[in-house]
C-alpha cells in the first residue's frame, strides 16, 4: 500500500508543497539524495504531488543505494525516475541536475554505533563528490544537515540560532555524525567562496512522521513501532532530554523554503517553533493517542553507544520564519496523522 492512498498523507503532501517560490522549479531537473529516507521520501512524493495536481513538470531523480526499494517505492509516481549510486564511490557517474538536495545520510543511533566511518564517509565523501558534479553544471545545492551540530551549551536557553555553537567531543565515535555533518557544512561554504558555488544549509531538528523507514532505530521511530503494533512504549532512559520535533510535512517545506528563498551561503534552522518536548513527553503524547503506555529499560551496550548525551536540544526558527515559513503541524495532530496513515485498519 503506498502512502499516497491515505487522504491524510494526500493533505500532508499538498501541506509539504505549499511555497509561493515553486514555481521557480518548473521544468527543471531535482537530484534528491537519500530519496528512501524519512526527509527525502517526503520530499520527493510532495514534487510528484505538486507535478501531478498543477503540472509543474519537474524531473525528479531518486537516488538511492537500493534501486529495487526505491524502484517500488516511487512506483507511479508523477515525474520521478530512480537512479542507483554510492556517493562514497569515486568511480560512480552522479546525474546532472539543476537542483541539488542532498539528504543521503545515516541518521539513526545504531548506525552511529556500529559503523562511524561510513557515516563520516557518507557526510564528508558524498557531499564533495556533489559539490564537484555540480562545479560541472547546476543552480542550487541544499544540504541537509542538522541540529546535532550545535552540540551541548548550556548558556543558549531560548533555542540555538544559525550562529550559536556548543561542544561536541571529537574522541567519542558518536560524534561522527555531527561532527562530518558540521565539516560537510564548512565544505559547502567553501566551495560558495572559492568557486562561486550556490549552495544553502538546512539544519533539521527531529522529524518525524509516516515516512519513516523500517530500520530506523531511533528512540521516537521505536516509539512509533510499538505503538502501532498496540504494545507499552519503551523509554530507554529517563526522557528528561528537551528536543525540538517537527513534522515531516513541515519539514519538507521548510527544505524547499530554503532551496527557493534561502540566501546563498547561509544556514536556516527548520524546527517548529513551540514545538520543543522532552523525549518523555513525545512517547507520553503518542502512548495516549495509540491507547497504550509507557514503560522503562536499559539499552542494550551497542544501542546506547549510539544515542545522543545532548540534553538540550532546542532550535530557533526565527531566520526561517522571517522567510515567510511556519511550522503548523502541532506534535499531537502530527503524531495523530503518523497513527492513522500507518495503520492497516485505517489505510484506504
Amino acid at each position: 500500500m503506498k502512502l499516497a492512498g491515505h487522504p491524510l498523507y494526500r493533505a500532508d503532501l499538498e501541506a509539504a508543497a505549499d511555497w509561493p517560490g515553486l514555481e521557480a522549479l518548473r521544468g527543471a531537473t531535482v537530484l534528491v539524495t537519500g530519496a528512501t529516507g524519512l526527509i527525502g521520501a517526503c520530499l520527493t512524493d510532495a514534487l510528484a504531488w505538486a507535478n501531478r495536481t498543477r503540472g509543474l513538470g519537474v524531473r525528479v531523480i531518486a537516488l538511492c543505494r537500493n534501486g529495487g526499494r526505491a524502484r517500488e517505492r516511487f512506483d507511479g509516481a508523477d515525474g520521478v525516475t530512480v537512479a542507483q549510486a554510492d556517493l562514497t564511490d569515486a568511480c560512480g557517474e552522479l546525474p546532472a541536475a539543476d537542483f541539488v538536495i542532498h539528504a543521503a545520510s545515516n541518521a539513526h543511533p545504531m548506525a552511529f554505533s556500529t559503523d562511524p566511518v561510513g557515516t563520516m564517509r557518507a557526510n564528508l565523501l558524498g557531499t564533495m563528490r556533489l559539490l564537484e558534479r555540480m562545479r560541472a553544471g547546476g543552480r542550487r545545492l541544499l544540504f541537509v544537515s542538522t541540529g546535532e551540530i550545535y552540540g551541548e551549551n548550556p548558556a543558549v536557553t531560548d533555542g540555538f540560532r544559525e550562529e550559536d555553537f556548543g561542544r561536541i567531543d571529537p574522541m567519542n565515535p558518536r560524534s561522527c555524525y555531527p561532527e562530518s555533518k558540521r565539516a560537510a557544512e564548512t565544505l559547502c561554504a567553501s566551495y560558495v567562496q572559492q568557486y562561486g558555488l550556490d549552495c544553502v544549509v538546512a539544519r533539521l531538528c527531529y522529524v518525524y512522521g509516516p515516512t519513516v523507514a523500517p530500520g530506523n532505530t531511533r528512540a521516537d521511530a521505536q516509539f512509533l513501532k510499538k505503538a502501532l503494533a498496540g504494545e507499552d512504549i519503551v523509554l530507554k532512559s529517563d526522557g528528561a532530554q528537551l528536543r525540538s520535533y517537527c513534522y515531516v510535512a513541515d519539514a519538507v517545506r521548510g527544505l524547499l523554503a530554503v532551496l527557493l528563498s534561502g540566501a546563498r551561503g547561509e544556514a536556516y534552522n527548520v524546527a517548529a517553533r513551540g514545538g520543543a518536548h522532552t523525549i518523555r513527553e513525545y512517547a507520553e503524547t503518542l502512548a495516549r493517542l495509540a491507547g497504550v503506555r509507557v514503560a522503562f529499560d536499559l539499552p542494550p551496550e551497542a544501542e546506547r553507544r549510539g544515542y545522543s548525551a545532548v540534553t538540550r536540544a532546542v532550535q530557533n526558527p526565527a531566520k526561517l520564519e522571517a522567510l515567510g515559513w511556519s511550522a503548523r503541524v502541532s506534535l499531537e495532530e502530527g503524531l495523530s496523522h503518523t497513527l492513522q496513515i500507518l495503520r492497516p485498519s485505517q489505510r484506504q
